[in-house]
């Protein structure tokens, strides 16, 4: 017989609680404890089954250590994120917004690697398999041998992968739909999440097999389910963008067989998702190079240089409370780089609104574009353009003065060969400038000047406060 017990379970990050409460102590969450049946045996303790255990072989830290074989895919931007392929064995979650293209790249990886000749096996649990194959079929896919199957049960999953042939990569959309029989709870709770990708994880880890999981996404962005599956898996992708934007940015938030800060970029079109091998190009082509407030940032996501357009609009506010609207950027950093405007140059903008958008659906979180912000918000407040063949980068410190970034030399290689004269930028240390035209700042307040000095109405600009050494 087995005693029916009842828990509490936070949907976010799985605690554990004796009765119902309102708010979750681990994880601050309101409405987020539900209700959860356990199956607990009642045999006692002492009439378990005891293994004393066996013991294990012990290595050392020395010796050679053999690189982890790969499964390209020829997705070249996938590839990327994945850290060169998919590795055996390895198990990955694949977050995103409903709609954004998750099942759009996995059919067309799926498909890529079928060709190459790997047996692939693509599980839904949300769509009929007609569904899967007509996506497959608007993508001119559907001569790839992937094996299809709409199921949700785990324990059949599993069955059906040890009844064929060996499988090389499995895709199951989504982990929110499948159940399993070891536990009584819907679809879709902490436990039934966790032991799916636990049973999941067991058997990557025991055939070989590379696991692709979807994970379906809280309103804020983050992937839903308990914590302790990210901790679970091997990587953890971030597929990121706009729905009225066609790119998209995959993004690896945890890698153990590769790099965490790689992104690969696609472009949403008719026939799926194209790869997008120059971002930079296609991130600065529709940009207005004579318009004030506008800035290109030479960032870095990873070991590939990214030139993008900051856009920023200063505008008088007839609210008691200035609004500051921001879009692919922190807004608390926003926040940061107004207030040393403001203490450290003179320049007020407290009557005034604030908005600043990233071009192109990007989200960029390096303090390198601290400079390329503050100088679209002073040109756009004084009405004076940027140079068109400039690029910024820079970190603003609270003092004001402006300190040097990592990876220098990439970003001006990049913008030199997009065809940009000039870059604005802290102290080069190395000095290699790749025949760009270096303008060296040291401080936050001698930019403000300089762009100050170029504005056809002076006076609505206040004149910065500067130190001895920029007088």
């Amino acid at each position: 017989m087995a005693k029916r017990d009842l828990s509490y379970v936070c949907q976010s990050c799985g605690a554990v609680y004796a009765r119902w409460q309102g708010k979750c102590d681990a994880c601050g969450g309101w409405n987020t404890v539900a209700e959860e049946t356990n199956v607990a045996a009642t045999v006692p303790a002492a009439q378990r089954a005891r293994s004393k255990g066996r013991p294990v072989q012990l290595e050392t830290l020395h010796g050679e250590a053999k690189p982890a074989p790969r499964m390209i895919s020829g997705i070249g931007e996938l590839d990327r994120v994945a850290g060169g392929g998919f590795v055996p064995g390895s198990i990955v979650l694949l977050g995103g917004d409903p709609g954004i293209g998750k099942s759009t790249l996995l059919v067309q990886a799926s498909a890529a690697l079928a060709n190459a000749g790997h047996r692939v096996i693509y599980v839904s649990g949300e769509e009929a398999v007609d569904q899967v194959r007509m996506r497959a079929s608007r993508l001119g896919l559907a001569q790839a041998q992937v094996a299809l199957a709409a199921e949700t049960n785990t324990e059949n999953i599993l069955a059906t992968f040890a009844a064929g042939k060996a499988v090389q990569f499995v895709v199951i959309d989504s982990i929110q739909t499948l159940w399993s029989d070891s536990v009584e709870s819907a679809p879709g709770t902490v436990t039934q999440v966790r032991t799916s990708a636990q049973l999941l994880v067991r058997y990557a880890k025991q055939s070989g097999a590379a696991v692709i999981l979807v994970g379906h996404v809280t309103k804020d962005g983050q992937i839903a389910g308990p914590r302790v599956v990210e901790h679970m898996v091997d990587a953890v992708f971030s597929f990121e963008g706009d729905g009225a934007n066609q790119f998209r940015i995959l993004r690896a938030q945890k890698n153990r067989f590769g790099p965490t800060d790689e992104i690969g970029v696609f472009e949403m079109t008719g026939a799926g998702l194209s790869q997008v091998p120059n971002p930079s190009e296609l991130f600065l082509s529709h940009r207005d190079a004579g318009a004030p407030g506008t800035a290109v940032f030479a960032g870095m996501e990873g070991t590939r240089p990214l030139l993008m357009e900051i856009q920023a609009l200063v505008a008088p506010s007839s609210l008691g409370t200035p609004r500051r609207a921001v879009v692919g950027w922190d807004s608390a950093r926003l926040a940061m780089v107004l207030a040393v405007l403001d203490a450290r140059c003179g320049v007020r903008l407290g009557g005034h609104d604030v908005y600043l958008n990233v071009a192109g659906g990007l989200r960029i979180s390096e303090p390198a574009a601290d400079i390329a912000v503050a100088a679209a918000l002073v040109s756009s407040l004084t009405g004076a353009p940027l140079p068109s063949d400039a690029v910024f980068f820079g970190e603003v410190s609270l003092t004001g003065a402006v300190r040097q970034v990592s990876q220098a030399a990439a970003r001006l290689k990049e913008a030199a060969k997009l065809g940009f004269n000039k870059v604005v930028m802290p102290a080069l240390g190395d000095g290699t400038s790749n025949g760009l035209e270096v303008d060296t700042v040291t401080s936050l307040a001698g930019l403000v000047a300089g762009i100050a000095a170029r504005a056809p109405r002076r006076a609505a600009m206040p004149k910065p406060e500067m130190s001895e050494q920029e007088g």
